[in-house]
Order: structure tokens, then sequence, then C-alpha cells
């Protein structure tokens, strides 16, 4: 490893000083925002507070607060990272550059984690590898849990998503300094980060601030309706034993807080978050998720798209093809959940369980493996294509179908897999507890790697795009182009 440096950039708060290691310039937890903390808590992001002389950009600083738990059979410290409870001023991002570069494209990363748990310094989604190939990468925290999506009486609404706009209007002000073009900029994520995203296209506050967005196992259907939201707000507050004001939360610890939130988290906790129609939008996988019916999302994503929002957003959009089988296989519910069971389960999501679980059985099918298939799609590969369908705008369509070794080759390509190819990280992926198992296809990296770089650089994608009619998916692992069958998912979500 070759470390020269120290390299200077201007900022609109002040010069930073970053390095130079292995071809690549580095800057690390440079502050896009004041912190969230004292009066600012519960309030919508404001400027950073300007120092003076250069400061240093070689630490990353805090995450959000938020615990990591260990997970069976996998390692996913290199996916989420390792966590931290001590963060005030977290509300910073990294860039990876070029060195001597000007006028690139630049990409930002929105990092997942169900709106409760991430970071943007997880290892395995470092930006060098953009670097190298000519582009100007960014990455960023925002506010989480609580903090970031807990509708509470008196707080502005969706702060986590204000915080995302926020931090892209300081791309647009300061990315020219590190030889990124503010007009060419590419927004991608995964999961929660592109669920985030899929939401910012359709949101009149984000507007402008970007050119193209990669939506990675996302899409915008996991939105609450505020008076829905509310009950979380309620049960909250009660299990704290608070007021359900920003005063009543503030002045509860952390341990305390990640305690309560673990709670409303169980499966069958005593928390009723369906719609009027039955529907629990994001089928008990986070309880923290953005509202709509405010200024950040006026609309549900989906009627926004009908409307002609995000239709001069160029978009890619697609999921991987087990994407449940993270949760379901490790823990071995894939395997030994009984039928019973599923069905009570899904019953807490959708009000027609009986008819999904009965869409998706077959022939020597475990229940378990039926629950895990009819998720996967009603969760994430369905409301994506759903997405593509009612964008307006130039669309294309993915999905990422390599299967890993890992878990006795059961896992197959589950969420997060794309994740190690994209950022060519496959070394922090592998091994006897990596998410890709003992090996995974170096050159399945390098093209898919690729096709991201080139889609961020003018828009470029070599398949056609997707309409209703013809269904175009791309499927990354083989490298073909397929017209897709509608899914049985389709006759059970709206």
């Amino acid at each position: 490893m070759s470390i020269l440096g120290p390299v200077v950039r201007a900022t609109e708060s002040g010069l930073v000083s970053g390095e130079v290691r292995d071809g690549v310039c580095r800057f690390l937890g440079i502050p896009y925002a004041a912190p969230p903390v004292g009066p600012d808590r519960f309030q919508e992001p404001r400027a950073a507070e300007p120092w003076e002389g250069v400061r240093e950009a070689v630490d990353p600083g805090p995450p959000a607060p938020h615990r990591i738990r260990d997970f069976p059979a996998i390692d996913v410290v290199p996916l989420v990272g390792r966590g931290g409870e001590d963060g005030e001023d977290y509300l910073r991002l990294n860039i990876w550059a070029p060195p001597e570069a000007s006028g690139r494209p630049v990409m930002v990363f929105i990092h997942g984690g169900g709106f409760v748990v991430g970071s943007k310094d997880a290892p395995i989604h470092d930006g060098s590898a953009f670097a190298r190939s000519g582009i100007v990468c960014v990455a960023i925290n925002y506010r989480l849990g609580i903090d970031g999506f807990l509708p509470i009486p008196g707080v502005p609404t969706n702060l986590g998503l204000r915080d995302i706009i926020f931090a892209l209007h300081w791309v647009q002000r300061n990315i020219a300094a590190f030889g990124g073009d503010p007009e060419n900029v590419t927004i991608f994520g995964e999961s929660a980060g592109a669920m985030a995203i899929a939401d910012l296209i359709t949101s009149p506050l984000a507007t402008g601030l970007f050119r193209r967005a990669i939506v990675q196992s996302g899409h915008g259907a996991m939105v609450r309706d505020l008076s829905v939201a509310q009950r979380l707000v309620t049960k909250l507050a009660k299990l704290l034993r608070i007021p359900a004001t920003p005063q009543g939360f503030a002045s509860v610890p952390f341990d305390a807080v990640w305690r309560a939130m673990e709670k409303v988290a169980k499966p069958f906790a005593r928390l009723d978050l369906r719609d009027a129609d039955g529907h629990e939008p994001v089928f008990g996988i986070s309880r923290f998720i953005p509202v709509w019916g405010d200024d950040v999302l006026p609309d549900k994503p989906i009627d926004a798209l009908r409307k002609g929002a995000g239709k001069d957003v160029e978009l890619l959009i697609g999921a991987n093809a087990d994407e449940m089988n993270l949760y379901f296989v490790p823990t071995g519910v894939k395997r030994k959940l009984p039928g019973w069971l599923a069905w009570l389960l899904l019953r807490k999501s959708h009000p027609q369980p009986g008819a999904v679980l009965k869409a998706y059985a077959g022939k020597g099918k475990r229940p378990g493996q039926v629950f895990t298939e009819a998720l996967t799609d009603l969760v994430f590969r369905w409301p994506a294509r759903r997405f593509a369908e009612e964008h307006r705008g130039k669309t294309h369509v993915y999905e990422f179908e390599w299967k890993s070794t890992a878990c006795g080759g059961e896992l197959g390509a589950c969420h997060g897999m794309e994740l190690p190819f994209v950022f060519k990280t496959l070394d922090l992926a592998t091994g006897p507890k990596g998410l890709a198992g003992g090996t995974a296809p170096a050159e399945l990296a390098e093209r898919v790697h690729d096709l991201w770089v080139r889609f961020a650089t003018d828009g470029h994608l070599p398949w056609a795009e997707f309409d209703r009619e013809t269904r175009q998916v791309h499927r990354l692992a083989e490298d073909v182009t397929i017209s897709e069958p509608v899914m049985p998912a389709a006759r059970f979500l709206p």
C-alpha cells in the first residue's frame, strides 16, 4: 500500500486535508451538516460551522448511533459496519476521487440497513474502485431510527430523507473542488438506501439534484401513512414511559431507546402497522420507514410517478433473485418453518396469506421455501418492477442472479449479494463466513462495476429499456436480456 499526501481541497466550511492512497484521493469524515444534537437533534439539518485552518479528513468519524447483532453463519460487518453508540457529529461524508480530476461524473452512495443500522463506512462499499474508474464517489451518513424516521408530533417528518437531500445540495455546491461535475450526479444505494433514493426521485425537494439513479433492491412502496406511523410513536412512548414529544424522546438514554426499538421489531410485537387495506408495506422487516403526506413526499411515490414525477431522472433499478435468503437461510427459517407459522407471519402483513402461499407452492416445496420465495417477490422483486412500470422517464431493469456458495450453497443470490460486485470488493465478501462464500467470479465484478460506471457517465446500458409490455430485464450473471413474465405476487400487491 502506497500513501502519498496530504492533498488539500476547499469546501464552503473550510479547507480539508485528505490523502492519496494507492492512486486514489481519499477524504473521510467531511461534515456536510451540523451535528444533530441538543436543540438540533429533532430539527432539519443546518450548515456545518466553518473552521479555521486545514481540517484533517482522514478519520471517517462516528456512524449514527446503532448496534449490530451477531448473525448466524455470515459475517455482516463488511456489509453494514460495526455500529456505534456514542457518535454525535455523524452527518458526514466520504469522497474518493481520481488524482487531478476535473469535471468527472459523480456517484453518491446511500447505505442500507433498514433505516435503523448501517453507515457510509461499511468496508464492502469502499469507493476506491470507482475513483480508479474515473468517478468521484461520495458516501454519506444520515439519521436513523427514532431520530430519522419516527414522525414525533412537533418534529419535521422524514428527517433522514431531509439529511440526504441536504447532503445532495452540499455536493452541488462543493464537489467541483474534488474534481466532480455537479451537473452529472448519479445517486445509488442498496436496500433502505435504495428505498430512500426511489422516494427522492419523486420528491419535489430533490428536483434537479441528480441526473440518474441506481436503485439496488429497493423501490418506492415502503412508505407509511402518517396516521399509521403514529401508532409506532404511541407504542414507543408507552414502552419508554415518556410523553410522545421531542423533549420526551430526547430525555431517554440510548440503551433504553435501543431496547424499546428491539422490542417493537419482534415479529409478534403487539403493534399493528397495516394500512386500511390490510397491507404492511415492509412486511415486518423494519418499523422505521419514510412517511408520505408531507413536503418531502406529498404523494405515495408510485402515485407521484404516474403524475410524471421523476420523469427527467434516468433510472436503473433491480433486485436479487433470492433476496430473502439472507434473513431465512442462516437462521434456519427456510428449512424449518412450519406451514401454520408461515401463514400466521404473513397474516400480520397481508390480508390474503393463504392465497399468497398457495400461489408459490409446488410439488416438493417445504413451507419455509414457499414463504421465502413469496416474500422475495412481495418485498423486493415485484415492487421494483412496479416502480419501473410507472416511471415515465428512461428506465432499465436488472436482476442479479449469481448464487453464493455460503451456507452449504443455499444462500444464493441473497439480499446485498450484488454489493461486492458493484464496488469490486470481493476480497471482503469471501472466506469462511463471507457473504459470497469461498470464491466469487472477478470477471462478473469487473462487468457489473463497469456497467454502473458507464451508466453514471452517460446513461448508456447495453440492453433495451423496460416497458410494461415487453418487460425487458437483464440478468447480470448470465449477461442475457429476457422478456420476464409477470410474477404471482402481482395479484397480491397494489
